[in-house]
């Protein structure tokens, strides 16, 4: 990890975001091989956007919302909320993740849940004994917030949908670069463990003499740089809400979501409140033989003198192979090919994954 430098102008031609059309997706027969390989490809920033999506602009606007409302509970109820037995990847997280320098991230509130299933391992005690970050139950707030569960669960699923068209369209990309067999899609059509993430960034707080030229150090992050360990993940527009409740517009043009390319410049990325966005995870890059590929990013929080009392919110959903699932590379894939650090051959989902929790969790 390391700190953000400012980005400014204009993005280049090879470094525009590629937006993908619901309606390409939905369709078997459209190729969208090209439109892969520019967002995915070795090349790629390891996003695209999909715009047209029907419903989701209104399920967005229902559940945004509720993260201000959620972290504005009370702490007694928030502490209940919390699931310390799944390295609190359940229920309600504040200060728990681990970044740059050791420190931990107070910056934002997160709240967790599997949108598909309430208790994915059907009350097996041994399975969330030895996976306890995907087959522990859900936690719902349904007495203080009842209406986030439905919320929250429309969403993730609409998510979850759009993704899967898009692993079957990837599918076709990777057969058609090296002849791997399709399973991208089954590996997620077949998975009971996919998580939502509804985060709260709590608003800055200005303070006197503060330079309104952004700082390269980490206390300009509202999420360290970091590369998402599953397979795809979808992101929403953030909608940043001022103390009374009222959405405003993002207060600092600067601030968002940046990603590094494959030639490590920081490029800021933004989602168009209409669109869909989807990042390559590790798992994918993995079951593609690379040929698929993440990229490093981070949210850069506005300058407080800009938006003081002002919060961001935002939702995400991490599709992922089940817990038990190979990450094997495809046949003939050499891991120079993959390209992951902490993977080796052999190794289960479950697996990866504690080695990535490991280096970001505290206990």
């Amino acid at each position: 990890m390391s700190g953000v430098t400012p980005v400014t102008g204009q993005l280049s031609a090879s470094s525009r975001v590629v937006v993908l059309r619901y309606e390409d997706l939905a369709n078997p027969d459209v190729d969208i091989s090209a439109q892969l390989e520019e967002a995915y490809g070795p090349s790629g920033l390891g996003i695209a956007t999909v715009s047209g999506v029907p419903g989701y602009e209104q399920l967005r606007q229902g559940l945004l919302p509720l993260a201000a409302k959620l972290a504005a509970l009370p702490q007694a109820t928030l502490s209940a909320l919390e699931d310390p037995g799944s390295r609190f990847s359940f229920g309600w997280s504040c200060g728990r993740e681990t970044l740059e320098g050791g420190q931990p991230d107070t910056r934002k509130g997160s709240f967790y849940a599997n949108p598909l299933h309430d208790d994915p391992s059907c009350g097996d005690a041994d399975l969330q004994r030895r996976f306890p970050s995907y087959c522990r139950p859900n936690m719902w707030p349904r007495s203080e917030l009842p209406v986030l569960e439905a919320a929250f669960k429309a969403l993730g699923r609409l998510i979850l949908n759009v993704g899967l068209l898009l692993a079957g369209h990837a599918d076709k990309y990777v057969a058609s670069k090296a002849g791997y067999p399709p399973r991208l899609h089954d590996i997620l059509r077949q998975s009971p463990c996919p998580k939502g993430r509804l985060l709260h960034y709590f608003a800055p707080v200005a303070t006197a003499g503060t330079n309104p030229v952004r700082s390269c150090s980490i206390d300009a992050n509202w999420c360290g740089w970091h590369t998402d360990h599953g397979s795809l993940t979808g992101l929403c527009s953030a909608l940043y809400i001022d103390m009374e409740g009222r959405p405003v517009a993002c207060p600092d043009p600067q601030s968002g979501l940046h990603v590094k390319d494959r030639s490590g410049h920081v490029i800021q990325v933004a989602i168009p409140e209409d669109h869909v966005g989807f990042q390559i995870g590790e798992a994918m890059q993995v079951h593609s033989g690379g040929l698929l590929r993440g990229t490093p990013h981070c949210v850069v929080a506005p300058r407080p003198e800009f938006s003081a009392g002002v919060s961001r919110n935002t939702f995400a959903v991490f599709t992922q192979p089940k817990w038990d699932y190979s990450m094997d590379a495809p046949a003939g894939a050499r891991p120079e090919d993959v390209g992951i650090g902490q993977w080796r051959p052999g190794l289960d989902f479950g697996g990866f994954s504690e080695l990535t929790f490991n280096a970001y969790y505290k206990e």
